[in-house]
């Protein structure tokens, strides 16, 4: 029951969302508004305070390791798999990639690790991998793609980190926590109301785009992209999981280091995934249909997690 109870919040707003567009209630450019304000503000500010209160010492190195390579196979074979199987263009496919190995870290991933767990330390590791090393190599393709030309240009990749508030947060957060420095109560608070906004806005956003995109009775989803769906549900929830577990093993994880990784590692599919697609444009709907069908699904991979190595 308590892993329910983690997940009913994820599916409340969401519903709260497409409610509130299917009625009118908060103009037809809501998930719009919302993302963009999720996306610069909230969503910095989120990680900034994080990552500036997370110690940079005691990783647990084979623990990260078995879950950064169930991440890397993933997110690279999604990535090409949108090519390949879909036929995706080059700007789509880091979309696709995401939506494939990128978890639910933070809002769905800490009552699960505290509940499952019983702590969130390895999960404070895998956000750290996420944002640091995961996030900047998808953004950095996003932003080669959204040049019209699709030109590699040096100057605007060694400015992204600086244009793109996300990584620049992340950055900065890091930065904070090695050199040991904290914040005035004032800013802090601030920066604390603002990143309670992140989680709440970005499920929002993403139930009022579920009704902006879906398709209508006349028009029914095309069975291609019901397969693409199918595809990255089966990566998210089966393959990953599985390949951590198999990495673990080999790595000669302990029983508890093995449920974390495997537990993490089967996380639904982030919200990030859909705000990143929204704010450059590309692969927005199946960015959202696969956050709502992974995070209504992921309950089974967690409770077999639990019941095979619990």
């Amino acid at each position: 029951m308590s892993l329910v109870s983690a997940f009913v919040p994820i599916w409340i707003l969401t519903a709260v969302g497409y409610a509130a567009c299917r009625w009118g209630l908060l103009g037809e450019a809501v998930a719009s508004v919302l993302g963009r304000f999720v996306f610069h503000l909230a969503m910095p500010s989120a990680l900034f305070l994080a990552l500036s209160r997370m110690p940079l010492s005691g990783f647990a190195g084979r623990s990260l390791l078995a879950f950064g390579v169930s991440t890397a196979t993933v997110v690279g074979f999604g990535w090409v798999g949108a090519s390949w199987l879909f036929g995706r263009e080059p700007g789509e496919r880091p979309i696709w990639g995401m939506a494939a190995g990128y978890v639910n870290s933070a809002n769905l991933g800490i009552p699960i690790a505290t509940q499952v767990l019983g702590n969130v330390s390895f999960l404070a590791e895998v956000v750290l991998l996420q944002v640091l090393v995961v996030t900047p190599v998808i953004l950095l393709a996003l932003d080669r793609h959204s040049d019209p030309a699709g030109r590699v240009r040096i100057r605007r990749i060694a400015s992204l980190p600086v244009r793109n508030p996300v990584i620049l947060a992340s950055l900065l957060g890091v930065a904070c926590s090695a050199a040991n420095l904290h914040l005035p109560s004032t800013a802090g608070a601030s920066l604390t109301l603002l990143s309670g906004a992140a989680v709440p806005a970005a499920l929002v956003a993403l139930g009022a785009s579920l009704h902006r995109t879906a398709p209508s009775r006349a028009e029914p989803a095309e069975p291609p992209e019901l397969a693409e769906l199918a595809v990255i549900t089966a990566l998210k929830l089966v393959a990953q999981p599985v390949i951590a577990y198999a990495a673990g093993l080999a790595l000669q994880l302990s029983a508890p280091q093995l449920l974390a990784v495997v537990v993490c590692a089967g996380l639904p599919t982030a919200q990030n995934t859909f705000i990143f697609g929204q704010e450059y444009g590309v692969g927005e709907a199946v960015a959202n249909r696969a956050v709502v069908v992974t995070t209504t699904l992921s309950l089974a991979t967690m409770a077999a997690a639990v019941a095979l190595l619990g």
